[in-house]
């Protein structure tokens, strides 16, 4: 890998110290951080024309981080009081866990998956299947949640509280880096949307997530490094170990 320069599609949330700092001091790497889109939370207005009441649910299912930050400004710009009964069913324990910047944690009833749909709905099993579920969703959300509940016989309603916009790309030139770092499939999107004639040529793709591997499969790139892995659960452990193994066939 003979162009060292890295662009990561995420911001640089790490001001106290990288954890690119091997890739760069060890093996000479530059790390260059710019989102490639951002999120954005629905007005009042956007949220009403969707005729949802959310004091009709008695629980929320949230799949990320930013649909409870929505979730929680919304109920707040339209003077919600989101009452203690309230139930939440989260993605991951990450994600349940980020509910303590909204909420007293252990005063709540919160369940969470192990990172997907299926594990939510065994969260919610027999004892929790007559609750009204109201999901929280992106306006790119992924039809399988939705249809998942309906196919439970769960009685829920789907709700955009966020929006995906792409960042503004056209400042950088992506070839003047030897890889991409992607995140998210919204990532991909962005890339495609921001240079419509865009071709891979020699540029390096690495992913984190299945999600993200599979976009980039689906838009015909190739993808050369992917997390997480056995060996490899963070994308900084993917990329080591990817240059080692280059260092070690020279």
């Amino acid at each position: 890998m003979k162009n060292r320069h890295i662009l990561i599609s995420q911001p640089n949330l790490n001001s106290g110290g990288s954890p690119y700092t091997e890739l760069c001091e060890k093996y000479g790497f530059t790390i260059d951080f710019l989102p490639f889109f951002r999120v954005e939370g629905l007005s009042p207005k956007e949220f009403r024309a969707q005729k949802v009441n959310i004091l009709d649910h008695t629980a929320v299912v949230f799949t990320a981080r930013t649909a409870i930050d929505s979730f929680f400004h919304l109920c707040e710009e339209i003077r919600i009081s989101v009452p203690e009964t309230m139930k939440y069913f989260c993605i991951s324990e990450s994600v349940a866990l980020y509910l303590q910047k909204y909420i007293i944690y252990r005063k709540r009833k919160i369940f969470f998956g192990r990172g997907d749909i299926a594990s939510v709905l065994e969260a919610i099993g027999h004892k929790h299947k007559e609750e009204r579920f109201l999901l929280a969703l992106a306006d790119n959300y992924k039809p399988e949640i939705p249809k998942s509940f309906e196919k439970a016989k769960l009685k829920s309603t789907r709700a955009v509280f966020y929006r995906t916009v792409n960042s503004d790309l056209t400042q950088i030139d992506p070839h003047k880096y030897g890889m991409l770092v992607f995140y998210s499939p919204a990532d991909v999107k962005s890339l495609q949307e921001n240079f419509p004639d865009f071709q891979q040529e020699d540029l390096l793709f690495a992913t984190f997530g299945p999600a993200t591997a599979k976009a980039l499969k689906a838009a015909k790139f190739k993808v050369t490094v992917e997390a997480p892995t056995p060996e490899a659960p963070s994308i900084t452990r993917a990329l080591i170990l990817y240059v080692e193994k280059l260092e070690k066939a020279k």
